[in-house]
């Protein structure tokens, strides 16, 4: 299955990236959406590492994952905190809301994993309509040379004293013409030194040019791009920034 987070994806993924965690994100995006009134939808809202820290900051955001495997960490940890947003199961071509949004933000390079390029500004056009007028769209896309320059590894989770997790990935298949790169992932689930049970992720990502992005929001309709180096608002980005961030504007 293609980028599916299965019920072993989905585990690791809680494990290593939990609720607050940031790679600068969660700073970045609490910023850039302070004073925020309407409301905010965070499209691929995985296990809610991101959303759930900006609903304990009072923003008014919903989210939706096309696994339901990681809408149940997110549910979860909304019920702990006891936080009631508005979840559904949706997939990025189809996605569609109750309302129009003050903003629609994507962090983590989460609009990669549309590797065709056709979903991928009908996606733009989809926020684009979905925005209220003067409603933003905020999105990070990774340096292609972090995308294409990734290797294979093994890692390894702890669950307790005789279970363990593991995810070994492979060096990417890399389509220079399409801007893809293929990794095939493979989540293995260990008890006592036995393999109980294991999962095959084929991961896909598209990469995108700054200008090329940056033309793609504009047809789309939306205005005042602003393209962000290491998280940091106005400053270009530079060759060694490992993430790139765009804020655009619908007029």
């Amino acid at each position: 299955m293609e980028n599916a987070y299965g019920k072993l994806a989905a585990w690791v993924y809680h494990l290593d990236k939990p609720i607050g965690h940031s790679f600068g994100d969660l700073e970045y995006y609490r910023e850039r959406l302070a004073g925020c009134t309407g409301a905010i939808l965070e499209p691929a809202t995985g296990n809610g590492r991101i959303l759930v820290p900006l609903l304990e900051s009072g923003l008014d955001i919903e989210g939706f994952d096309a696994s339901e495997e990681m809408l149940h960490y997110c549910r979860q940890e909304c019920l702990q905190r006891n936080l009631n947003p508005r979840l559904t199961r949706q997939k990025f071509q189809d996605f569609t809301g109750p309302r129009r949004y003050e903003a629609i933000i994507m962090p983590a390079g989460s609009f990669q994993l549309i590797t065709d390029t056709a979903s991928a500004l009908a996606l733009l056009q989809r926020c684009y309509d979905n925005l209220l007028p003067g409603g933003r769209l905020i999105l990070d896309t990774d340096n292609s040379k972090e995308i294409i320059q990734s290797k294979g590894a093994l890692r390894s989770w702890k669950v307790s004293d005789n279970e363990r997790l593991t995810l070994s990935s492979s060096d990417p298949d890399i389509n220079y013409v399409q801007q893809t790169t293929l990794t095939y992932l493979r989540y293995e689930h260990w008890q006592d030194g036995l393999l109980t049970h294991s999962e095959l992720d084929l991961f896909c990502l598209r990469w995108w040019g700054i200008y090329e992005l940056t033309f793609a929001l504009r047809a789309a309709g939306f205005t005042d791009v602003i393209v962000s180096g290491g998280y940091q608002h106005g400053r270009a980005a530079g060759n060694d920034d490992a993430i790139i961030s765009f804020e655009a504007r619908r007029p």
